[in-house]
């Protein structure tokens, strides 16, 4: 774990927050190459959990909500409020909203599923969506942590890619399964390894749960949590609908029934993820007879997709051609760098421990013939490619 930490502030993927006042526990600043990952994971849930099905409505809700939204939903006596309760710990981050005699108790949000439940009704009425139907969104969640530990595993801050999938009653088994085979999926798709998968007794379940799987992961701190999916029943619904008095019933035109969907929530941390995706990706071997260390990425989440390097960065020749191939690539590919810092052994390094997956040299033999050299990350092997024929030979 420390290799991986030390990895992730050596080459800009992950800071702690506020360093230079000495940190501030439970909250972690992602840097560049932190952010591209992070964004790649997160535009590959949003494409293969929502763009892909033609049932799923994507929303942005806010993170500060009418107070009574955490009443209905059973966090603020499950979080214990020192205000409402007199219990001395208080999960949820308190904030006033407004300003004098005129401000109000409100929460940042400890989960971004009771923003879908309070818009239910809003997507009903703009899309009329057929039953079964999901409502995704990817957003910041806070909890106040007693102690959070194992670098971004528990933090105070975090995000999350989450979905309500609205079904009938009697559906709930196959649609359970359904989303259950696609997590399974993305966990490929993002070249998470050894995943696992824990039925969650009954007394261990979420109040609003009657059927949960935490999917785990081997960190190197012990198995641990990567995501959940769950049974929600109607309970959020029922009790948003009861709570607010407005009518959250479904309407079916072709039956004439009127009732309160089921819910099924596959959730899943995009924190956490990028941690397993950087715990499964870490790997140390030994290359031209040097030890190395380098991130063994999926190509399609690699924060950078190629580095194109000059030969010599003292040869004006060389520097020349190599930013006209750069220049070409960066209109076609995304996340192309840009590298002649040091010599070409460090930046061959450098560009291994960000994970990127191909290395294109621009030499003496490019200015002859328009070829350059191709170096793929994880064999370390070398290929003669025509500049011309480039581009498709990167796509992936």
């Amino acid at each position: 774990m420390e290799k991986i930490i030390s990895l992730c502030k050596r080459r800009g993927f992950i800071f702690p927050s506020s360093e230079i006042y000495g940190g501030f526990a439970g909250f972690w600043d992602y840097g560049h190459y932190g952010n591209e990952l992070l964004d790649n994971i997160k535009k590959l849930w949003w494409r293969q959990f929502v763009s892909n099905q033609e049932d799923i409505y994507g929303i942005r809700a806010s993170i500060i909500m009418n107070p009574r939204v955490w009443e209905a939903s059973g966090h603020v006596a499950g979080f214990a409020d020192p205000l409402l309760t007199g219990e001395k710990f208080n999960v949820m981050f308190r904030t006033s909203v407004g300003v004098g005699e005129e401000a109000k108790v409100s929460y940042l949000r400890p989960e971004t599923a009771q923003g879908i439940f309070a818009n239910f009704k809003n997507v009903i009425d703009s899309y009329h969506p057929n039953l079964p139907f999901g409502i995704a969104q990817i957003g910041k969640a806070f909890r106040n942590e007693i102690s959070p530990r194992d670098f971004i595993f528990r933090s105070r801050e975090f995000e999350q890619m989450e979905l309500e999938y609205f079904v009938r009653a009697g559906d709930w088994e196959k649609y359970f399964e359904s989303w259950r085979e696609m997590m399974k999926s993305f966990a490929k798709e993002v070249g998470i390894e050894k995943v696992h998968e824990l039925e969650v007794p009954t007394e261990d379940r979420a109040h609003y749960s009657k059927r949960t799987i935490d999917f785990q992961f081997d960190y190197p701190f012990g198995k641990g949590e990567l995501w959940g999916l769950a049974y929600r029943t109607d309970f959020d619904l029922r009790n948003h609908s009861a709570s607010s008095n407005v009518d959250l019933e479904y309407f079916d035109e072709e039956s004439g029934e009127r009732f309160i969907p089921h819910v099924i929530e596959p959730s899943l941390g995009v924190d956490r993820t990028l941690l397993a995706v950087l715990v499964s990706a870490y790997t140390e071997d030994e290359l031209g007879g040097e030890k190395r260390v380098y991130l063994k990425l999926n190509k399609n989440i690699a924060p950078v997709r190629a580095a194109v390097f000059p030969l010599l960065k003292n040869k004006p020749e060389l520097v020349t051609k190599a930013r006209e191939v750069y220049q070409m690539l960066k209109k076609e590919i995304p996340s192309i760098e840009f590298d002649d810092n040091g010599n070409i052994g460090k930046r061959y390094r450098r560009q291994d421990e960000i994970g990127t997956p191909s290395c294109i040299t621009i030499d003496f033999q490019t200015l002859e013939d328009d070829t350059i050299t191709v170096r793929d990350r994880d064999s370390g092997e070398q290929e003669r490619v025509k500049i011309s024929e480039l581009s498709n030979f990167l796509k992936f």
